[in-house]
């Protein structure tokens, strides 16, 4: 017998039904959103607290077996899918809001709650969690890939917001690694090392996240220009103004088209900035007026703004469907779907280069993204089984990545790294890999966590 088998044999008698060897629940638990291939574990392990977590990566550690961390299976770039096979250790199950604390304006969780459940159970206290990446992924999974969303401009990312985390290492040991206060200047910063580690690190069971007042009014605003580069400019003097908005996003006039199809909106099509503004209902007032009159200046027309609810969420349901509207322009296509973040100065640059390759490729494409802090997404319409195409986006997304690098950004601004990007790691950040991987192997000294992704970099 194995030693996989063994482990799996003896995983089995503790957690009975909730080992899972069968197909269908492995071939769930081997692809995500990404357009990897599917690989599959060899066995699905649900676990329900954080001591159960701890048993299965302390007996695979004794075994050498891979262990990946999943949850929604949301990820964009193959963050949950096991390369190596092993056990995919299913944390949906740990979906427990452990403490709210709304007079610190902060909650603690289990890594399975997302994002949706977290709002609903604390909207009673006037507070929210503001990280929005689009897809319902959890507090675990978006810490793991330092994400961050539509509302990054004013809230920040989840590097901003993850106070504190409790994390299971390779060895099956239970750490915290930083305390509820807004400060500290105790060691080494162990909570920022494991957000963004993609489950390379360990597996992280408890997140402690700021929450923010819910403000008094909301406003959303949508604004159709001219030209894509006029869009993209009164983004920037937008936020070089320093107006407080909440969320400011871009869509180029396919992203505008596909909208307009699958979510029965009648937008304009024409690039297009959807906003939204939060405060007191003068302060609301007051900024979208002024992002009005610099749209004005930079080509904009027909901006108009609503403190509607049923407005706002049918505005920010078409933007956050976007992914799902592809089929609407192409049928039976799949998203070759990416992202890079530039210096805010650079980004119209970056986004009229982006449109151009698109333009002068034979392969379609859209452009979306959180423009206010010179982040933007392109999704290549293709269909993966044709080897011309798929070699197409490869050679349209480098050339995107190695832009962003050229002007002082990044390959990757929200999506993480994953299997897509590991390649191009050491392009942006060179010989600092090697540490990277030194601490992979100081810390999980096996490599038995989420193997063949970051800190097995050649």
């Amino acid at each position: 017998m194995t030693s996989l088998q063994s482990t799996i044999d003896a995983l089995k008698l503790h957690f009975g039904d909730r080992l899972s060897t069968t197909e269908a629940v492995r071939e769930h638990h081997g692809h995500d959103m990404s357009r990897q291939p599917t690989r599959l574990p060899d066995a699905v392990v649900y676990a329900e607290n954080e001591d159960e977590v701890a048993r299965v990566v302390s007996a695979c550690f004794g075994a050498g077996i891979p262990v990946t961390p999943f949850a929604a299976g949301s990820s964009m770039e193959g963050h949950t899918i096991p390369l190596k096979g092993g056990i995919s250790l299913d944390l949906t199950r740990m979906n427990r809001i452990v403490q709210v604390n709304h007079e610190d304006f902060d909650v603690q969780v289990e890594a399975g709650v997302t994002r949706k459940q977290l709002n609903t159970h604390i909207r009673d206290t006037g507070l929210f969690f503001p990280i929005d990446p689009g897809a319902d992924a959890s507090l675990g999974g978006m810490a793991s890939t330092r994400a961050s969303g539509t509302t990054a401009v004013r809230y920040g990312t989840m590097r901003e917001n993850v106070l504190a985390l409790r994390v299971v290492t390779p060895q099956g040991k239970i750490i915290t690694t930083g305390r509820r206060t807004k400060k500290s200047s105790t060691g080494y910063d162990l909570t920022k090392l494991y957000v963004g580690a993609e489950g390379t690190l360990g597996v992280i069971t408890e997140v402690t996240v700021r929450l923010h007042p819910i403000p008094e009014t909301i406003a959303s605003a949508v604004c159709a220009f001219e030209t894509m580069r006029g869009a993209v400019e009164a983004v920037v003097a937008t936020i070089q103004s320093g107006i407080p908005v909440a969320r400011i996003e871009f869509l180029d006039e396919v992203a505008v088209e596909a909208a307009n199809r699958h979510a029965g909106l009648t937008l304009k099509l024409a690039p297009t900035l959807f906003l939204e503004f939060h405060g007191s209902p003068r302060w609301v007032e007051e900024q979208s007026n002024t992002v009005r009159e610099i749209a004005d200046e930079f080509g904009g027309s027909d901006f108009e703004w609503s403190t509607r609810t049923e407005d706002r969420e049918r505005l920010w349901k078409a933007r956050h469907e976007t992914i799902y509207s592809n089929q609407t322009l192409r049928p039976g296509c799949k998203a070759f779907t990416t992202d890079v973040c530039v210096p805010i100065s650079r980004l119209a640059e970056a986004v009229l280069a982006a449109r151009e390759d698109i333009d002068n490729s034979f392969v379609m494409g859209k452009i979306i993204g959180h423009v206010g802090d010179g982040n933007f997404h392109v999704g290549y319409l293709i269909k993966p089984e044709i080897p011309e195409e798929l070699a197409e986006a490869e050679r349209l997304a480098e050339r995107l990545y190695q832009r962003a690098m050229d002007m002082g950004g990044t390959f990757s601004g929200e999506h993480g790294i994953g299997i897509s990007k590991l390649k191009y790691l050491r392009r942006e950040h060179g010989d600092a890999v090697d540490m990277m991987n030194a601490i992979k192997a100081a810390l999980d000294p096996k490599g038995i966590m989420n193997p063949g992704k970051l800190g097995q970099v050649e």
